[in-house]
């Protein structure tokens, strides 16, 4: 079984950038504790960070090709403003989980609408580092039914 798990726009500064909101783990902890867990269950991981919606839909639409199983996104920014990013996950059908560091409906206003959930199987969002980890399990979930 294989993952994508796509990181977007800023999160290579996760441990610099607003600790107050998104802890000091970095990104770099996050794919270590991701790989952890997939090893366990026996999956194999494409990590991906990008600050480019271009090339975040080009992932997500390469991904049937790519004989990916399921997706783990964490669009940031990009979960508010992405009409693309929500297209490509309904064009693909492929089990995907949306997740987010911090609880986006306790920020500001315009936060609050994901153009991404409606397309994915779940969100989690609000749990830091375990947000990416809970997606995982429920990826794991997914892709055993």
């Amino acid at each position: 079984m294989k993952v994508l798990v796509i990181h977007g726009p800023n999160l290579h500064l996760l441990g610099q950038r607003e600790t107050d909101i998104y802890g000091e783990t970095t990104l770099k902890e996050i794919n270590d504790q991701l790989k952890q867990l997939a090893e366990k269950n026996k999956i194999k991981l494409k990590i991906v960070q990008s600050n480019h919606e271009g090339e975040i839909v080009d992932l997500i639409g390469k991904s049937k090709e790519s004989d990916i199983n399921a997706i783990l996104i964490n669009p940031a920014a990009y979960t508010h403003t992405s009409v693309a990013i929500r297209d490509a996950i309904a064009a693909v059908k492929i089990p995907t989980v949306e997740v987010h560091l911090s609880n986006v409906y306790a920020r500001e206003e315009f936060r609050h609408t994901s153009l991404v959930a409606p397309v994915a199987h779940g969100q989690i969002t609000g749990f830091g580092v375990h947000s990416y980890i809970l997606g995982l399990l429920a990826i794991l979930k997914l892709i055993k039914k």
